[in-house]
């Protein structure tokens, strides 16, 4: 059986989970770059939502251009309005996750 040490010389037992948190203990300053990774990749999560109301405003365009289609111009406004309110969601979102990610 191999008996694993730390630096100073204590046994810290052959279990695998032992192992594992000393390596992860050990090593744990070259793996702060987790961290910002993953919070970017978690504030990301706000482009999905965008990408959904996008969808669902252009979605209500076109119902409301088949209902009625002489309403065509005011219609088209309103959805270029939204659809910039909506982006600008998605673009905050990923402003955030680059400010975690290089900040």
């Amino acid at each position: 059986m191999v008996k694993h040490t730390a630096h100073n010389g204590t046994n810290i037992g052959s279990s695998p989970i032992k192992l594992k948190v000393f390596y992860l203990y050990r090593n744990f300053n070259k793996k702060m770059t987790l961290g910002p990774k993953l919070g970017a990749g978690i504030a990301t999560v706000g482009m999905c939502g965008a990408g959904i109301g996008i969808g669902l405003i252009f979605s209500a365009l076109i119902l409301g251009l088949a209902r009625n289609p002489g309403i065509k111009n005011e219609l088209f406004r309103f959805a270029i309005l939204g659809f910039a309110l909506t982006e600008a969601i998605a673009l905050f979102s990923l402003m955030i996750s680059f400010l975690v990610l290089f900040i």
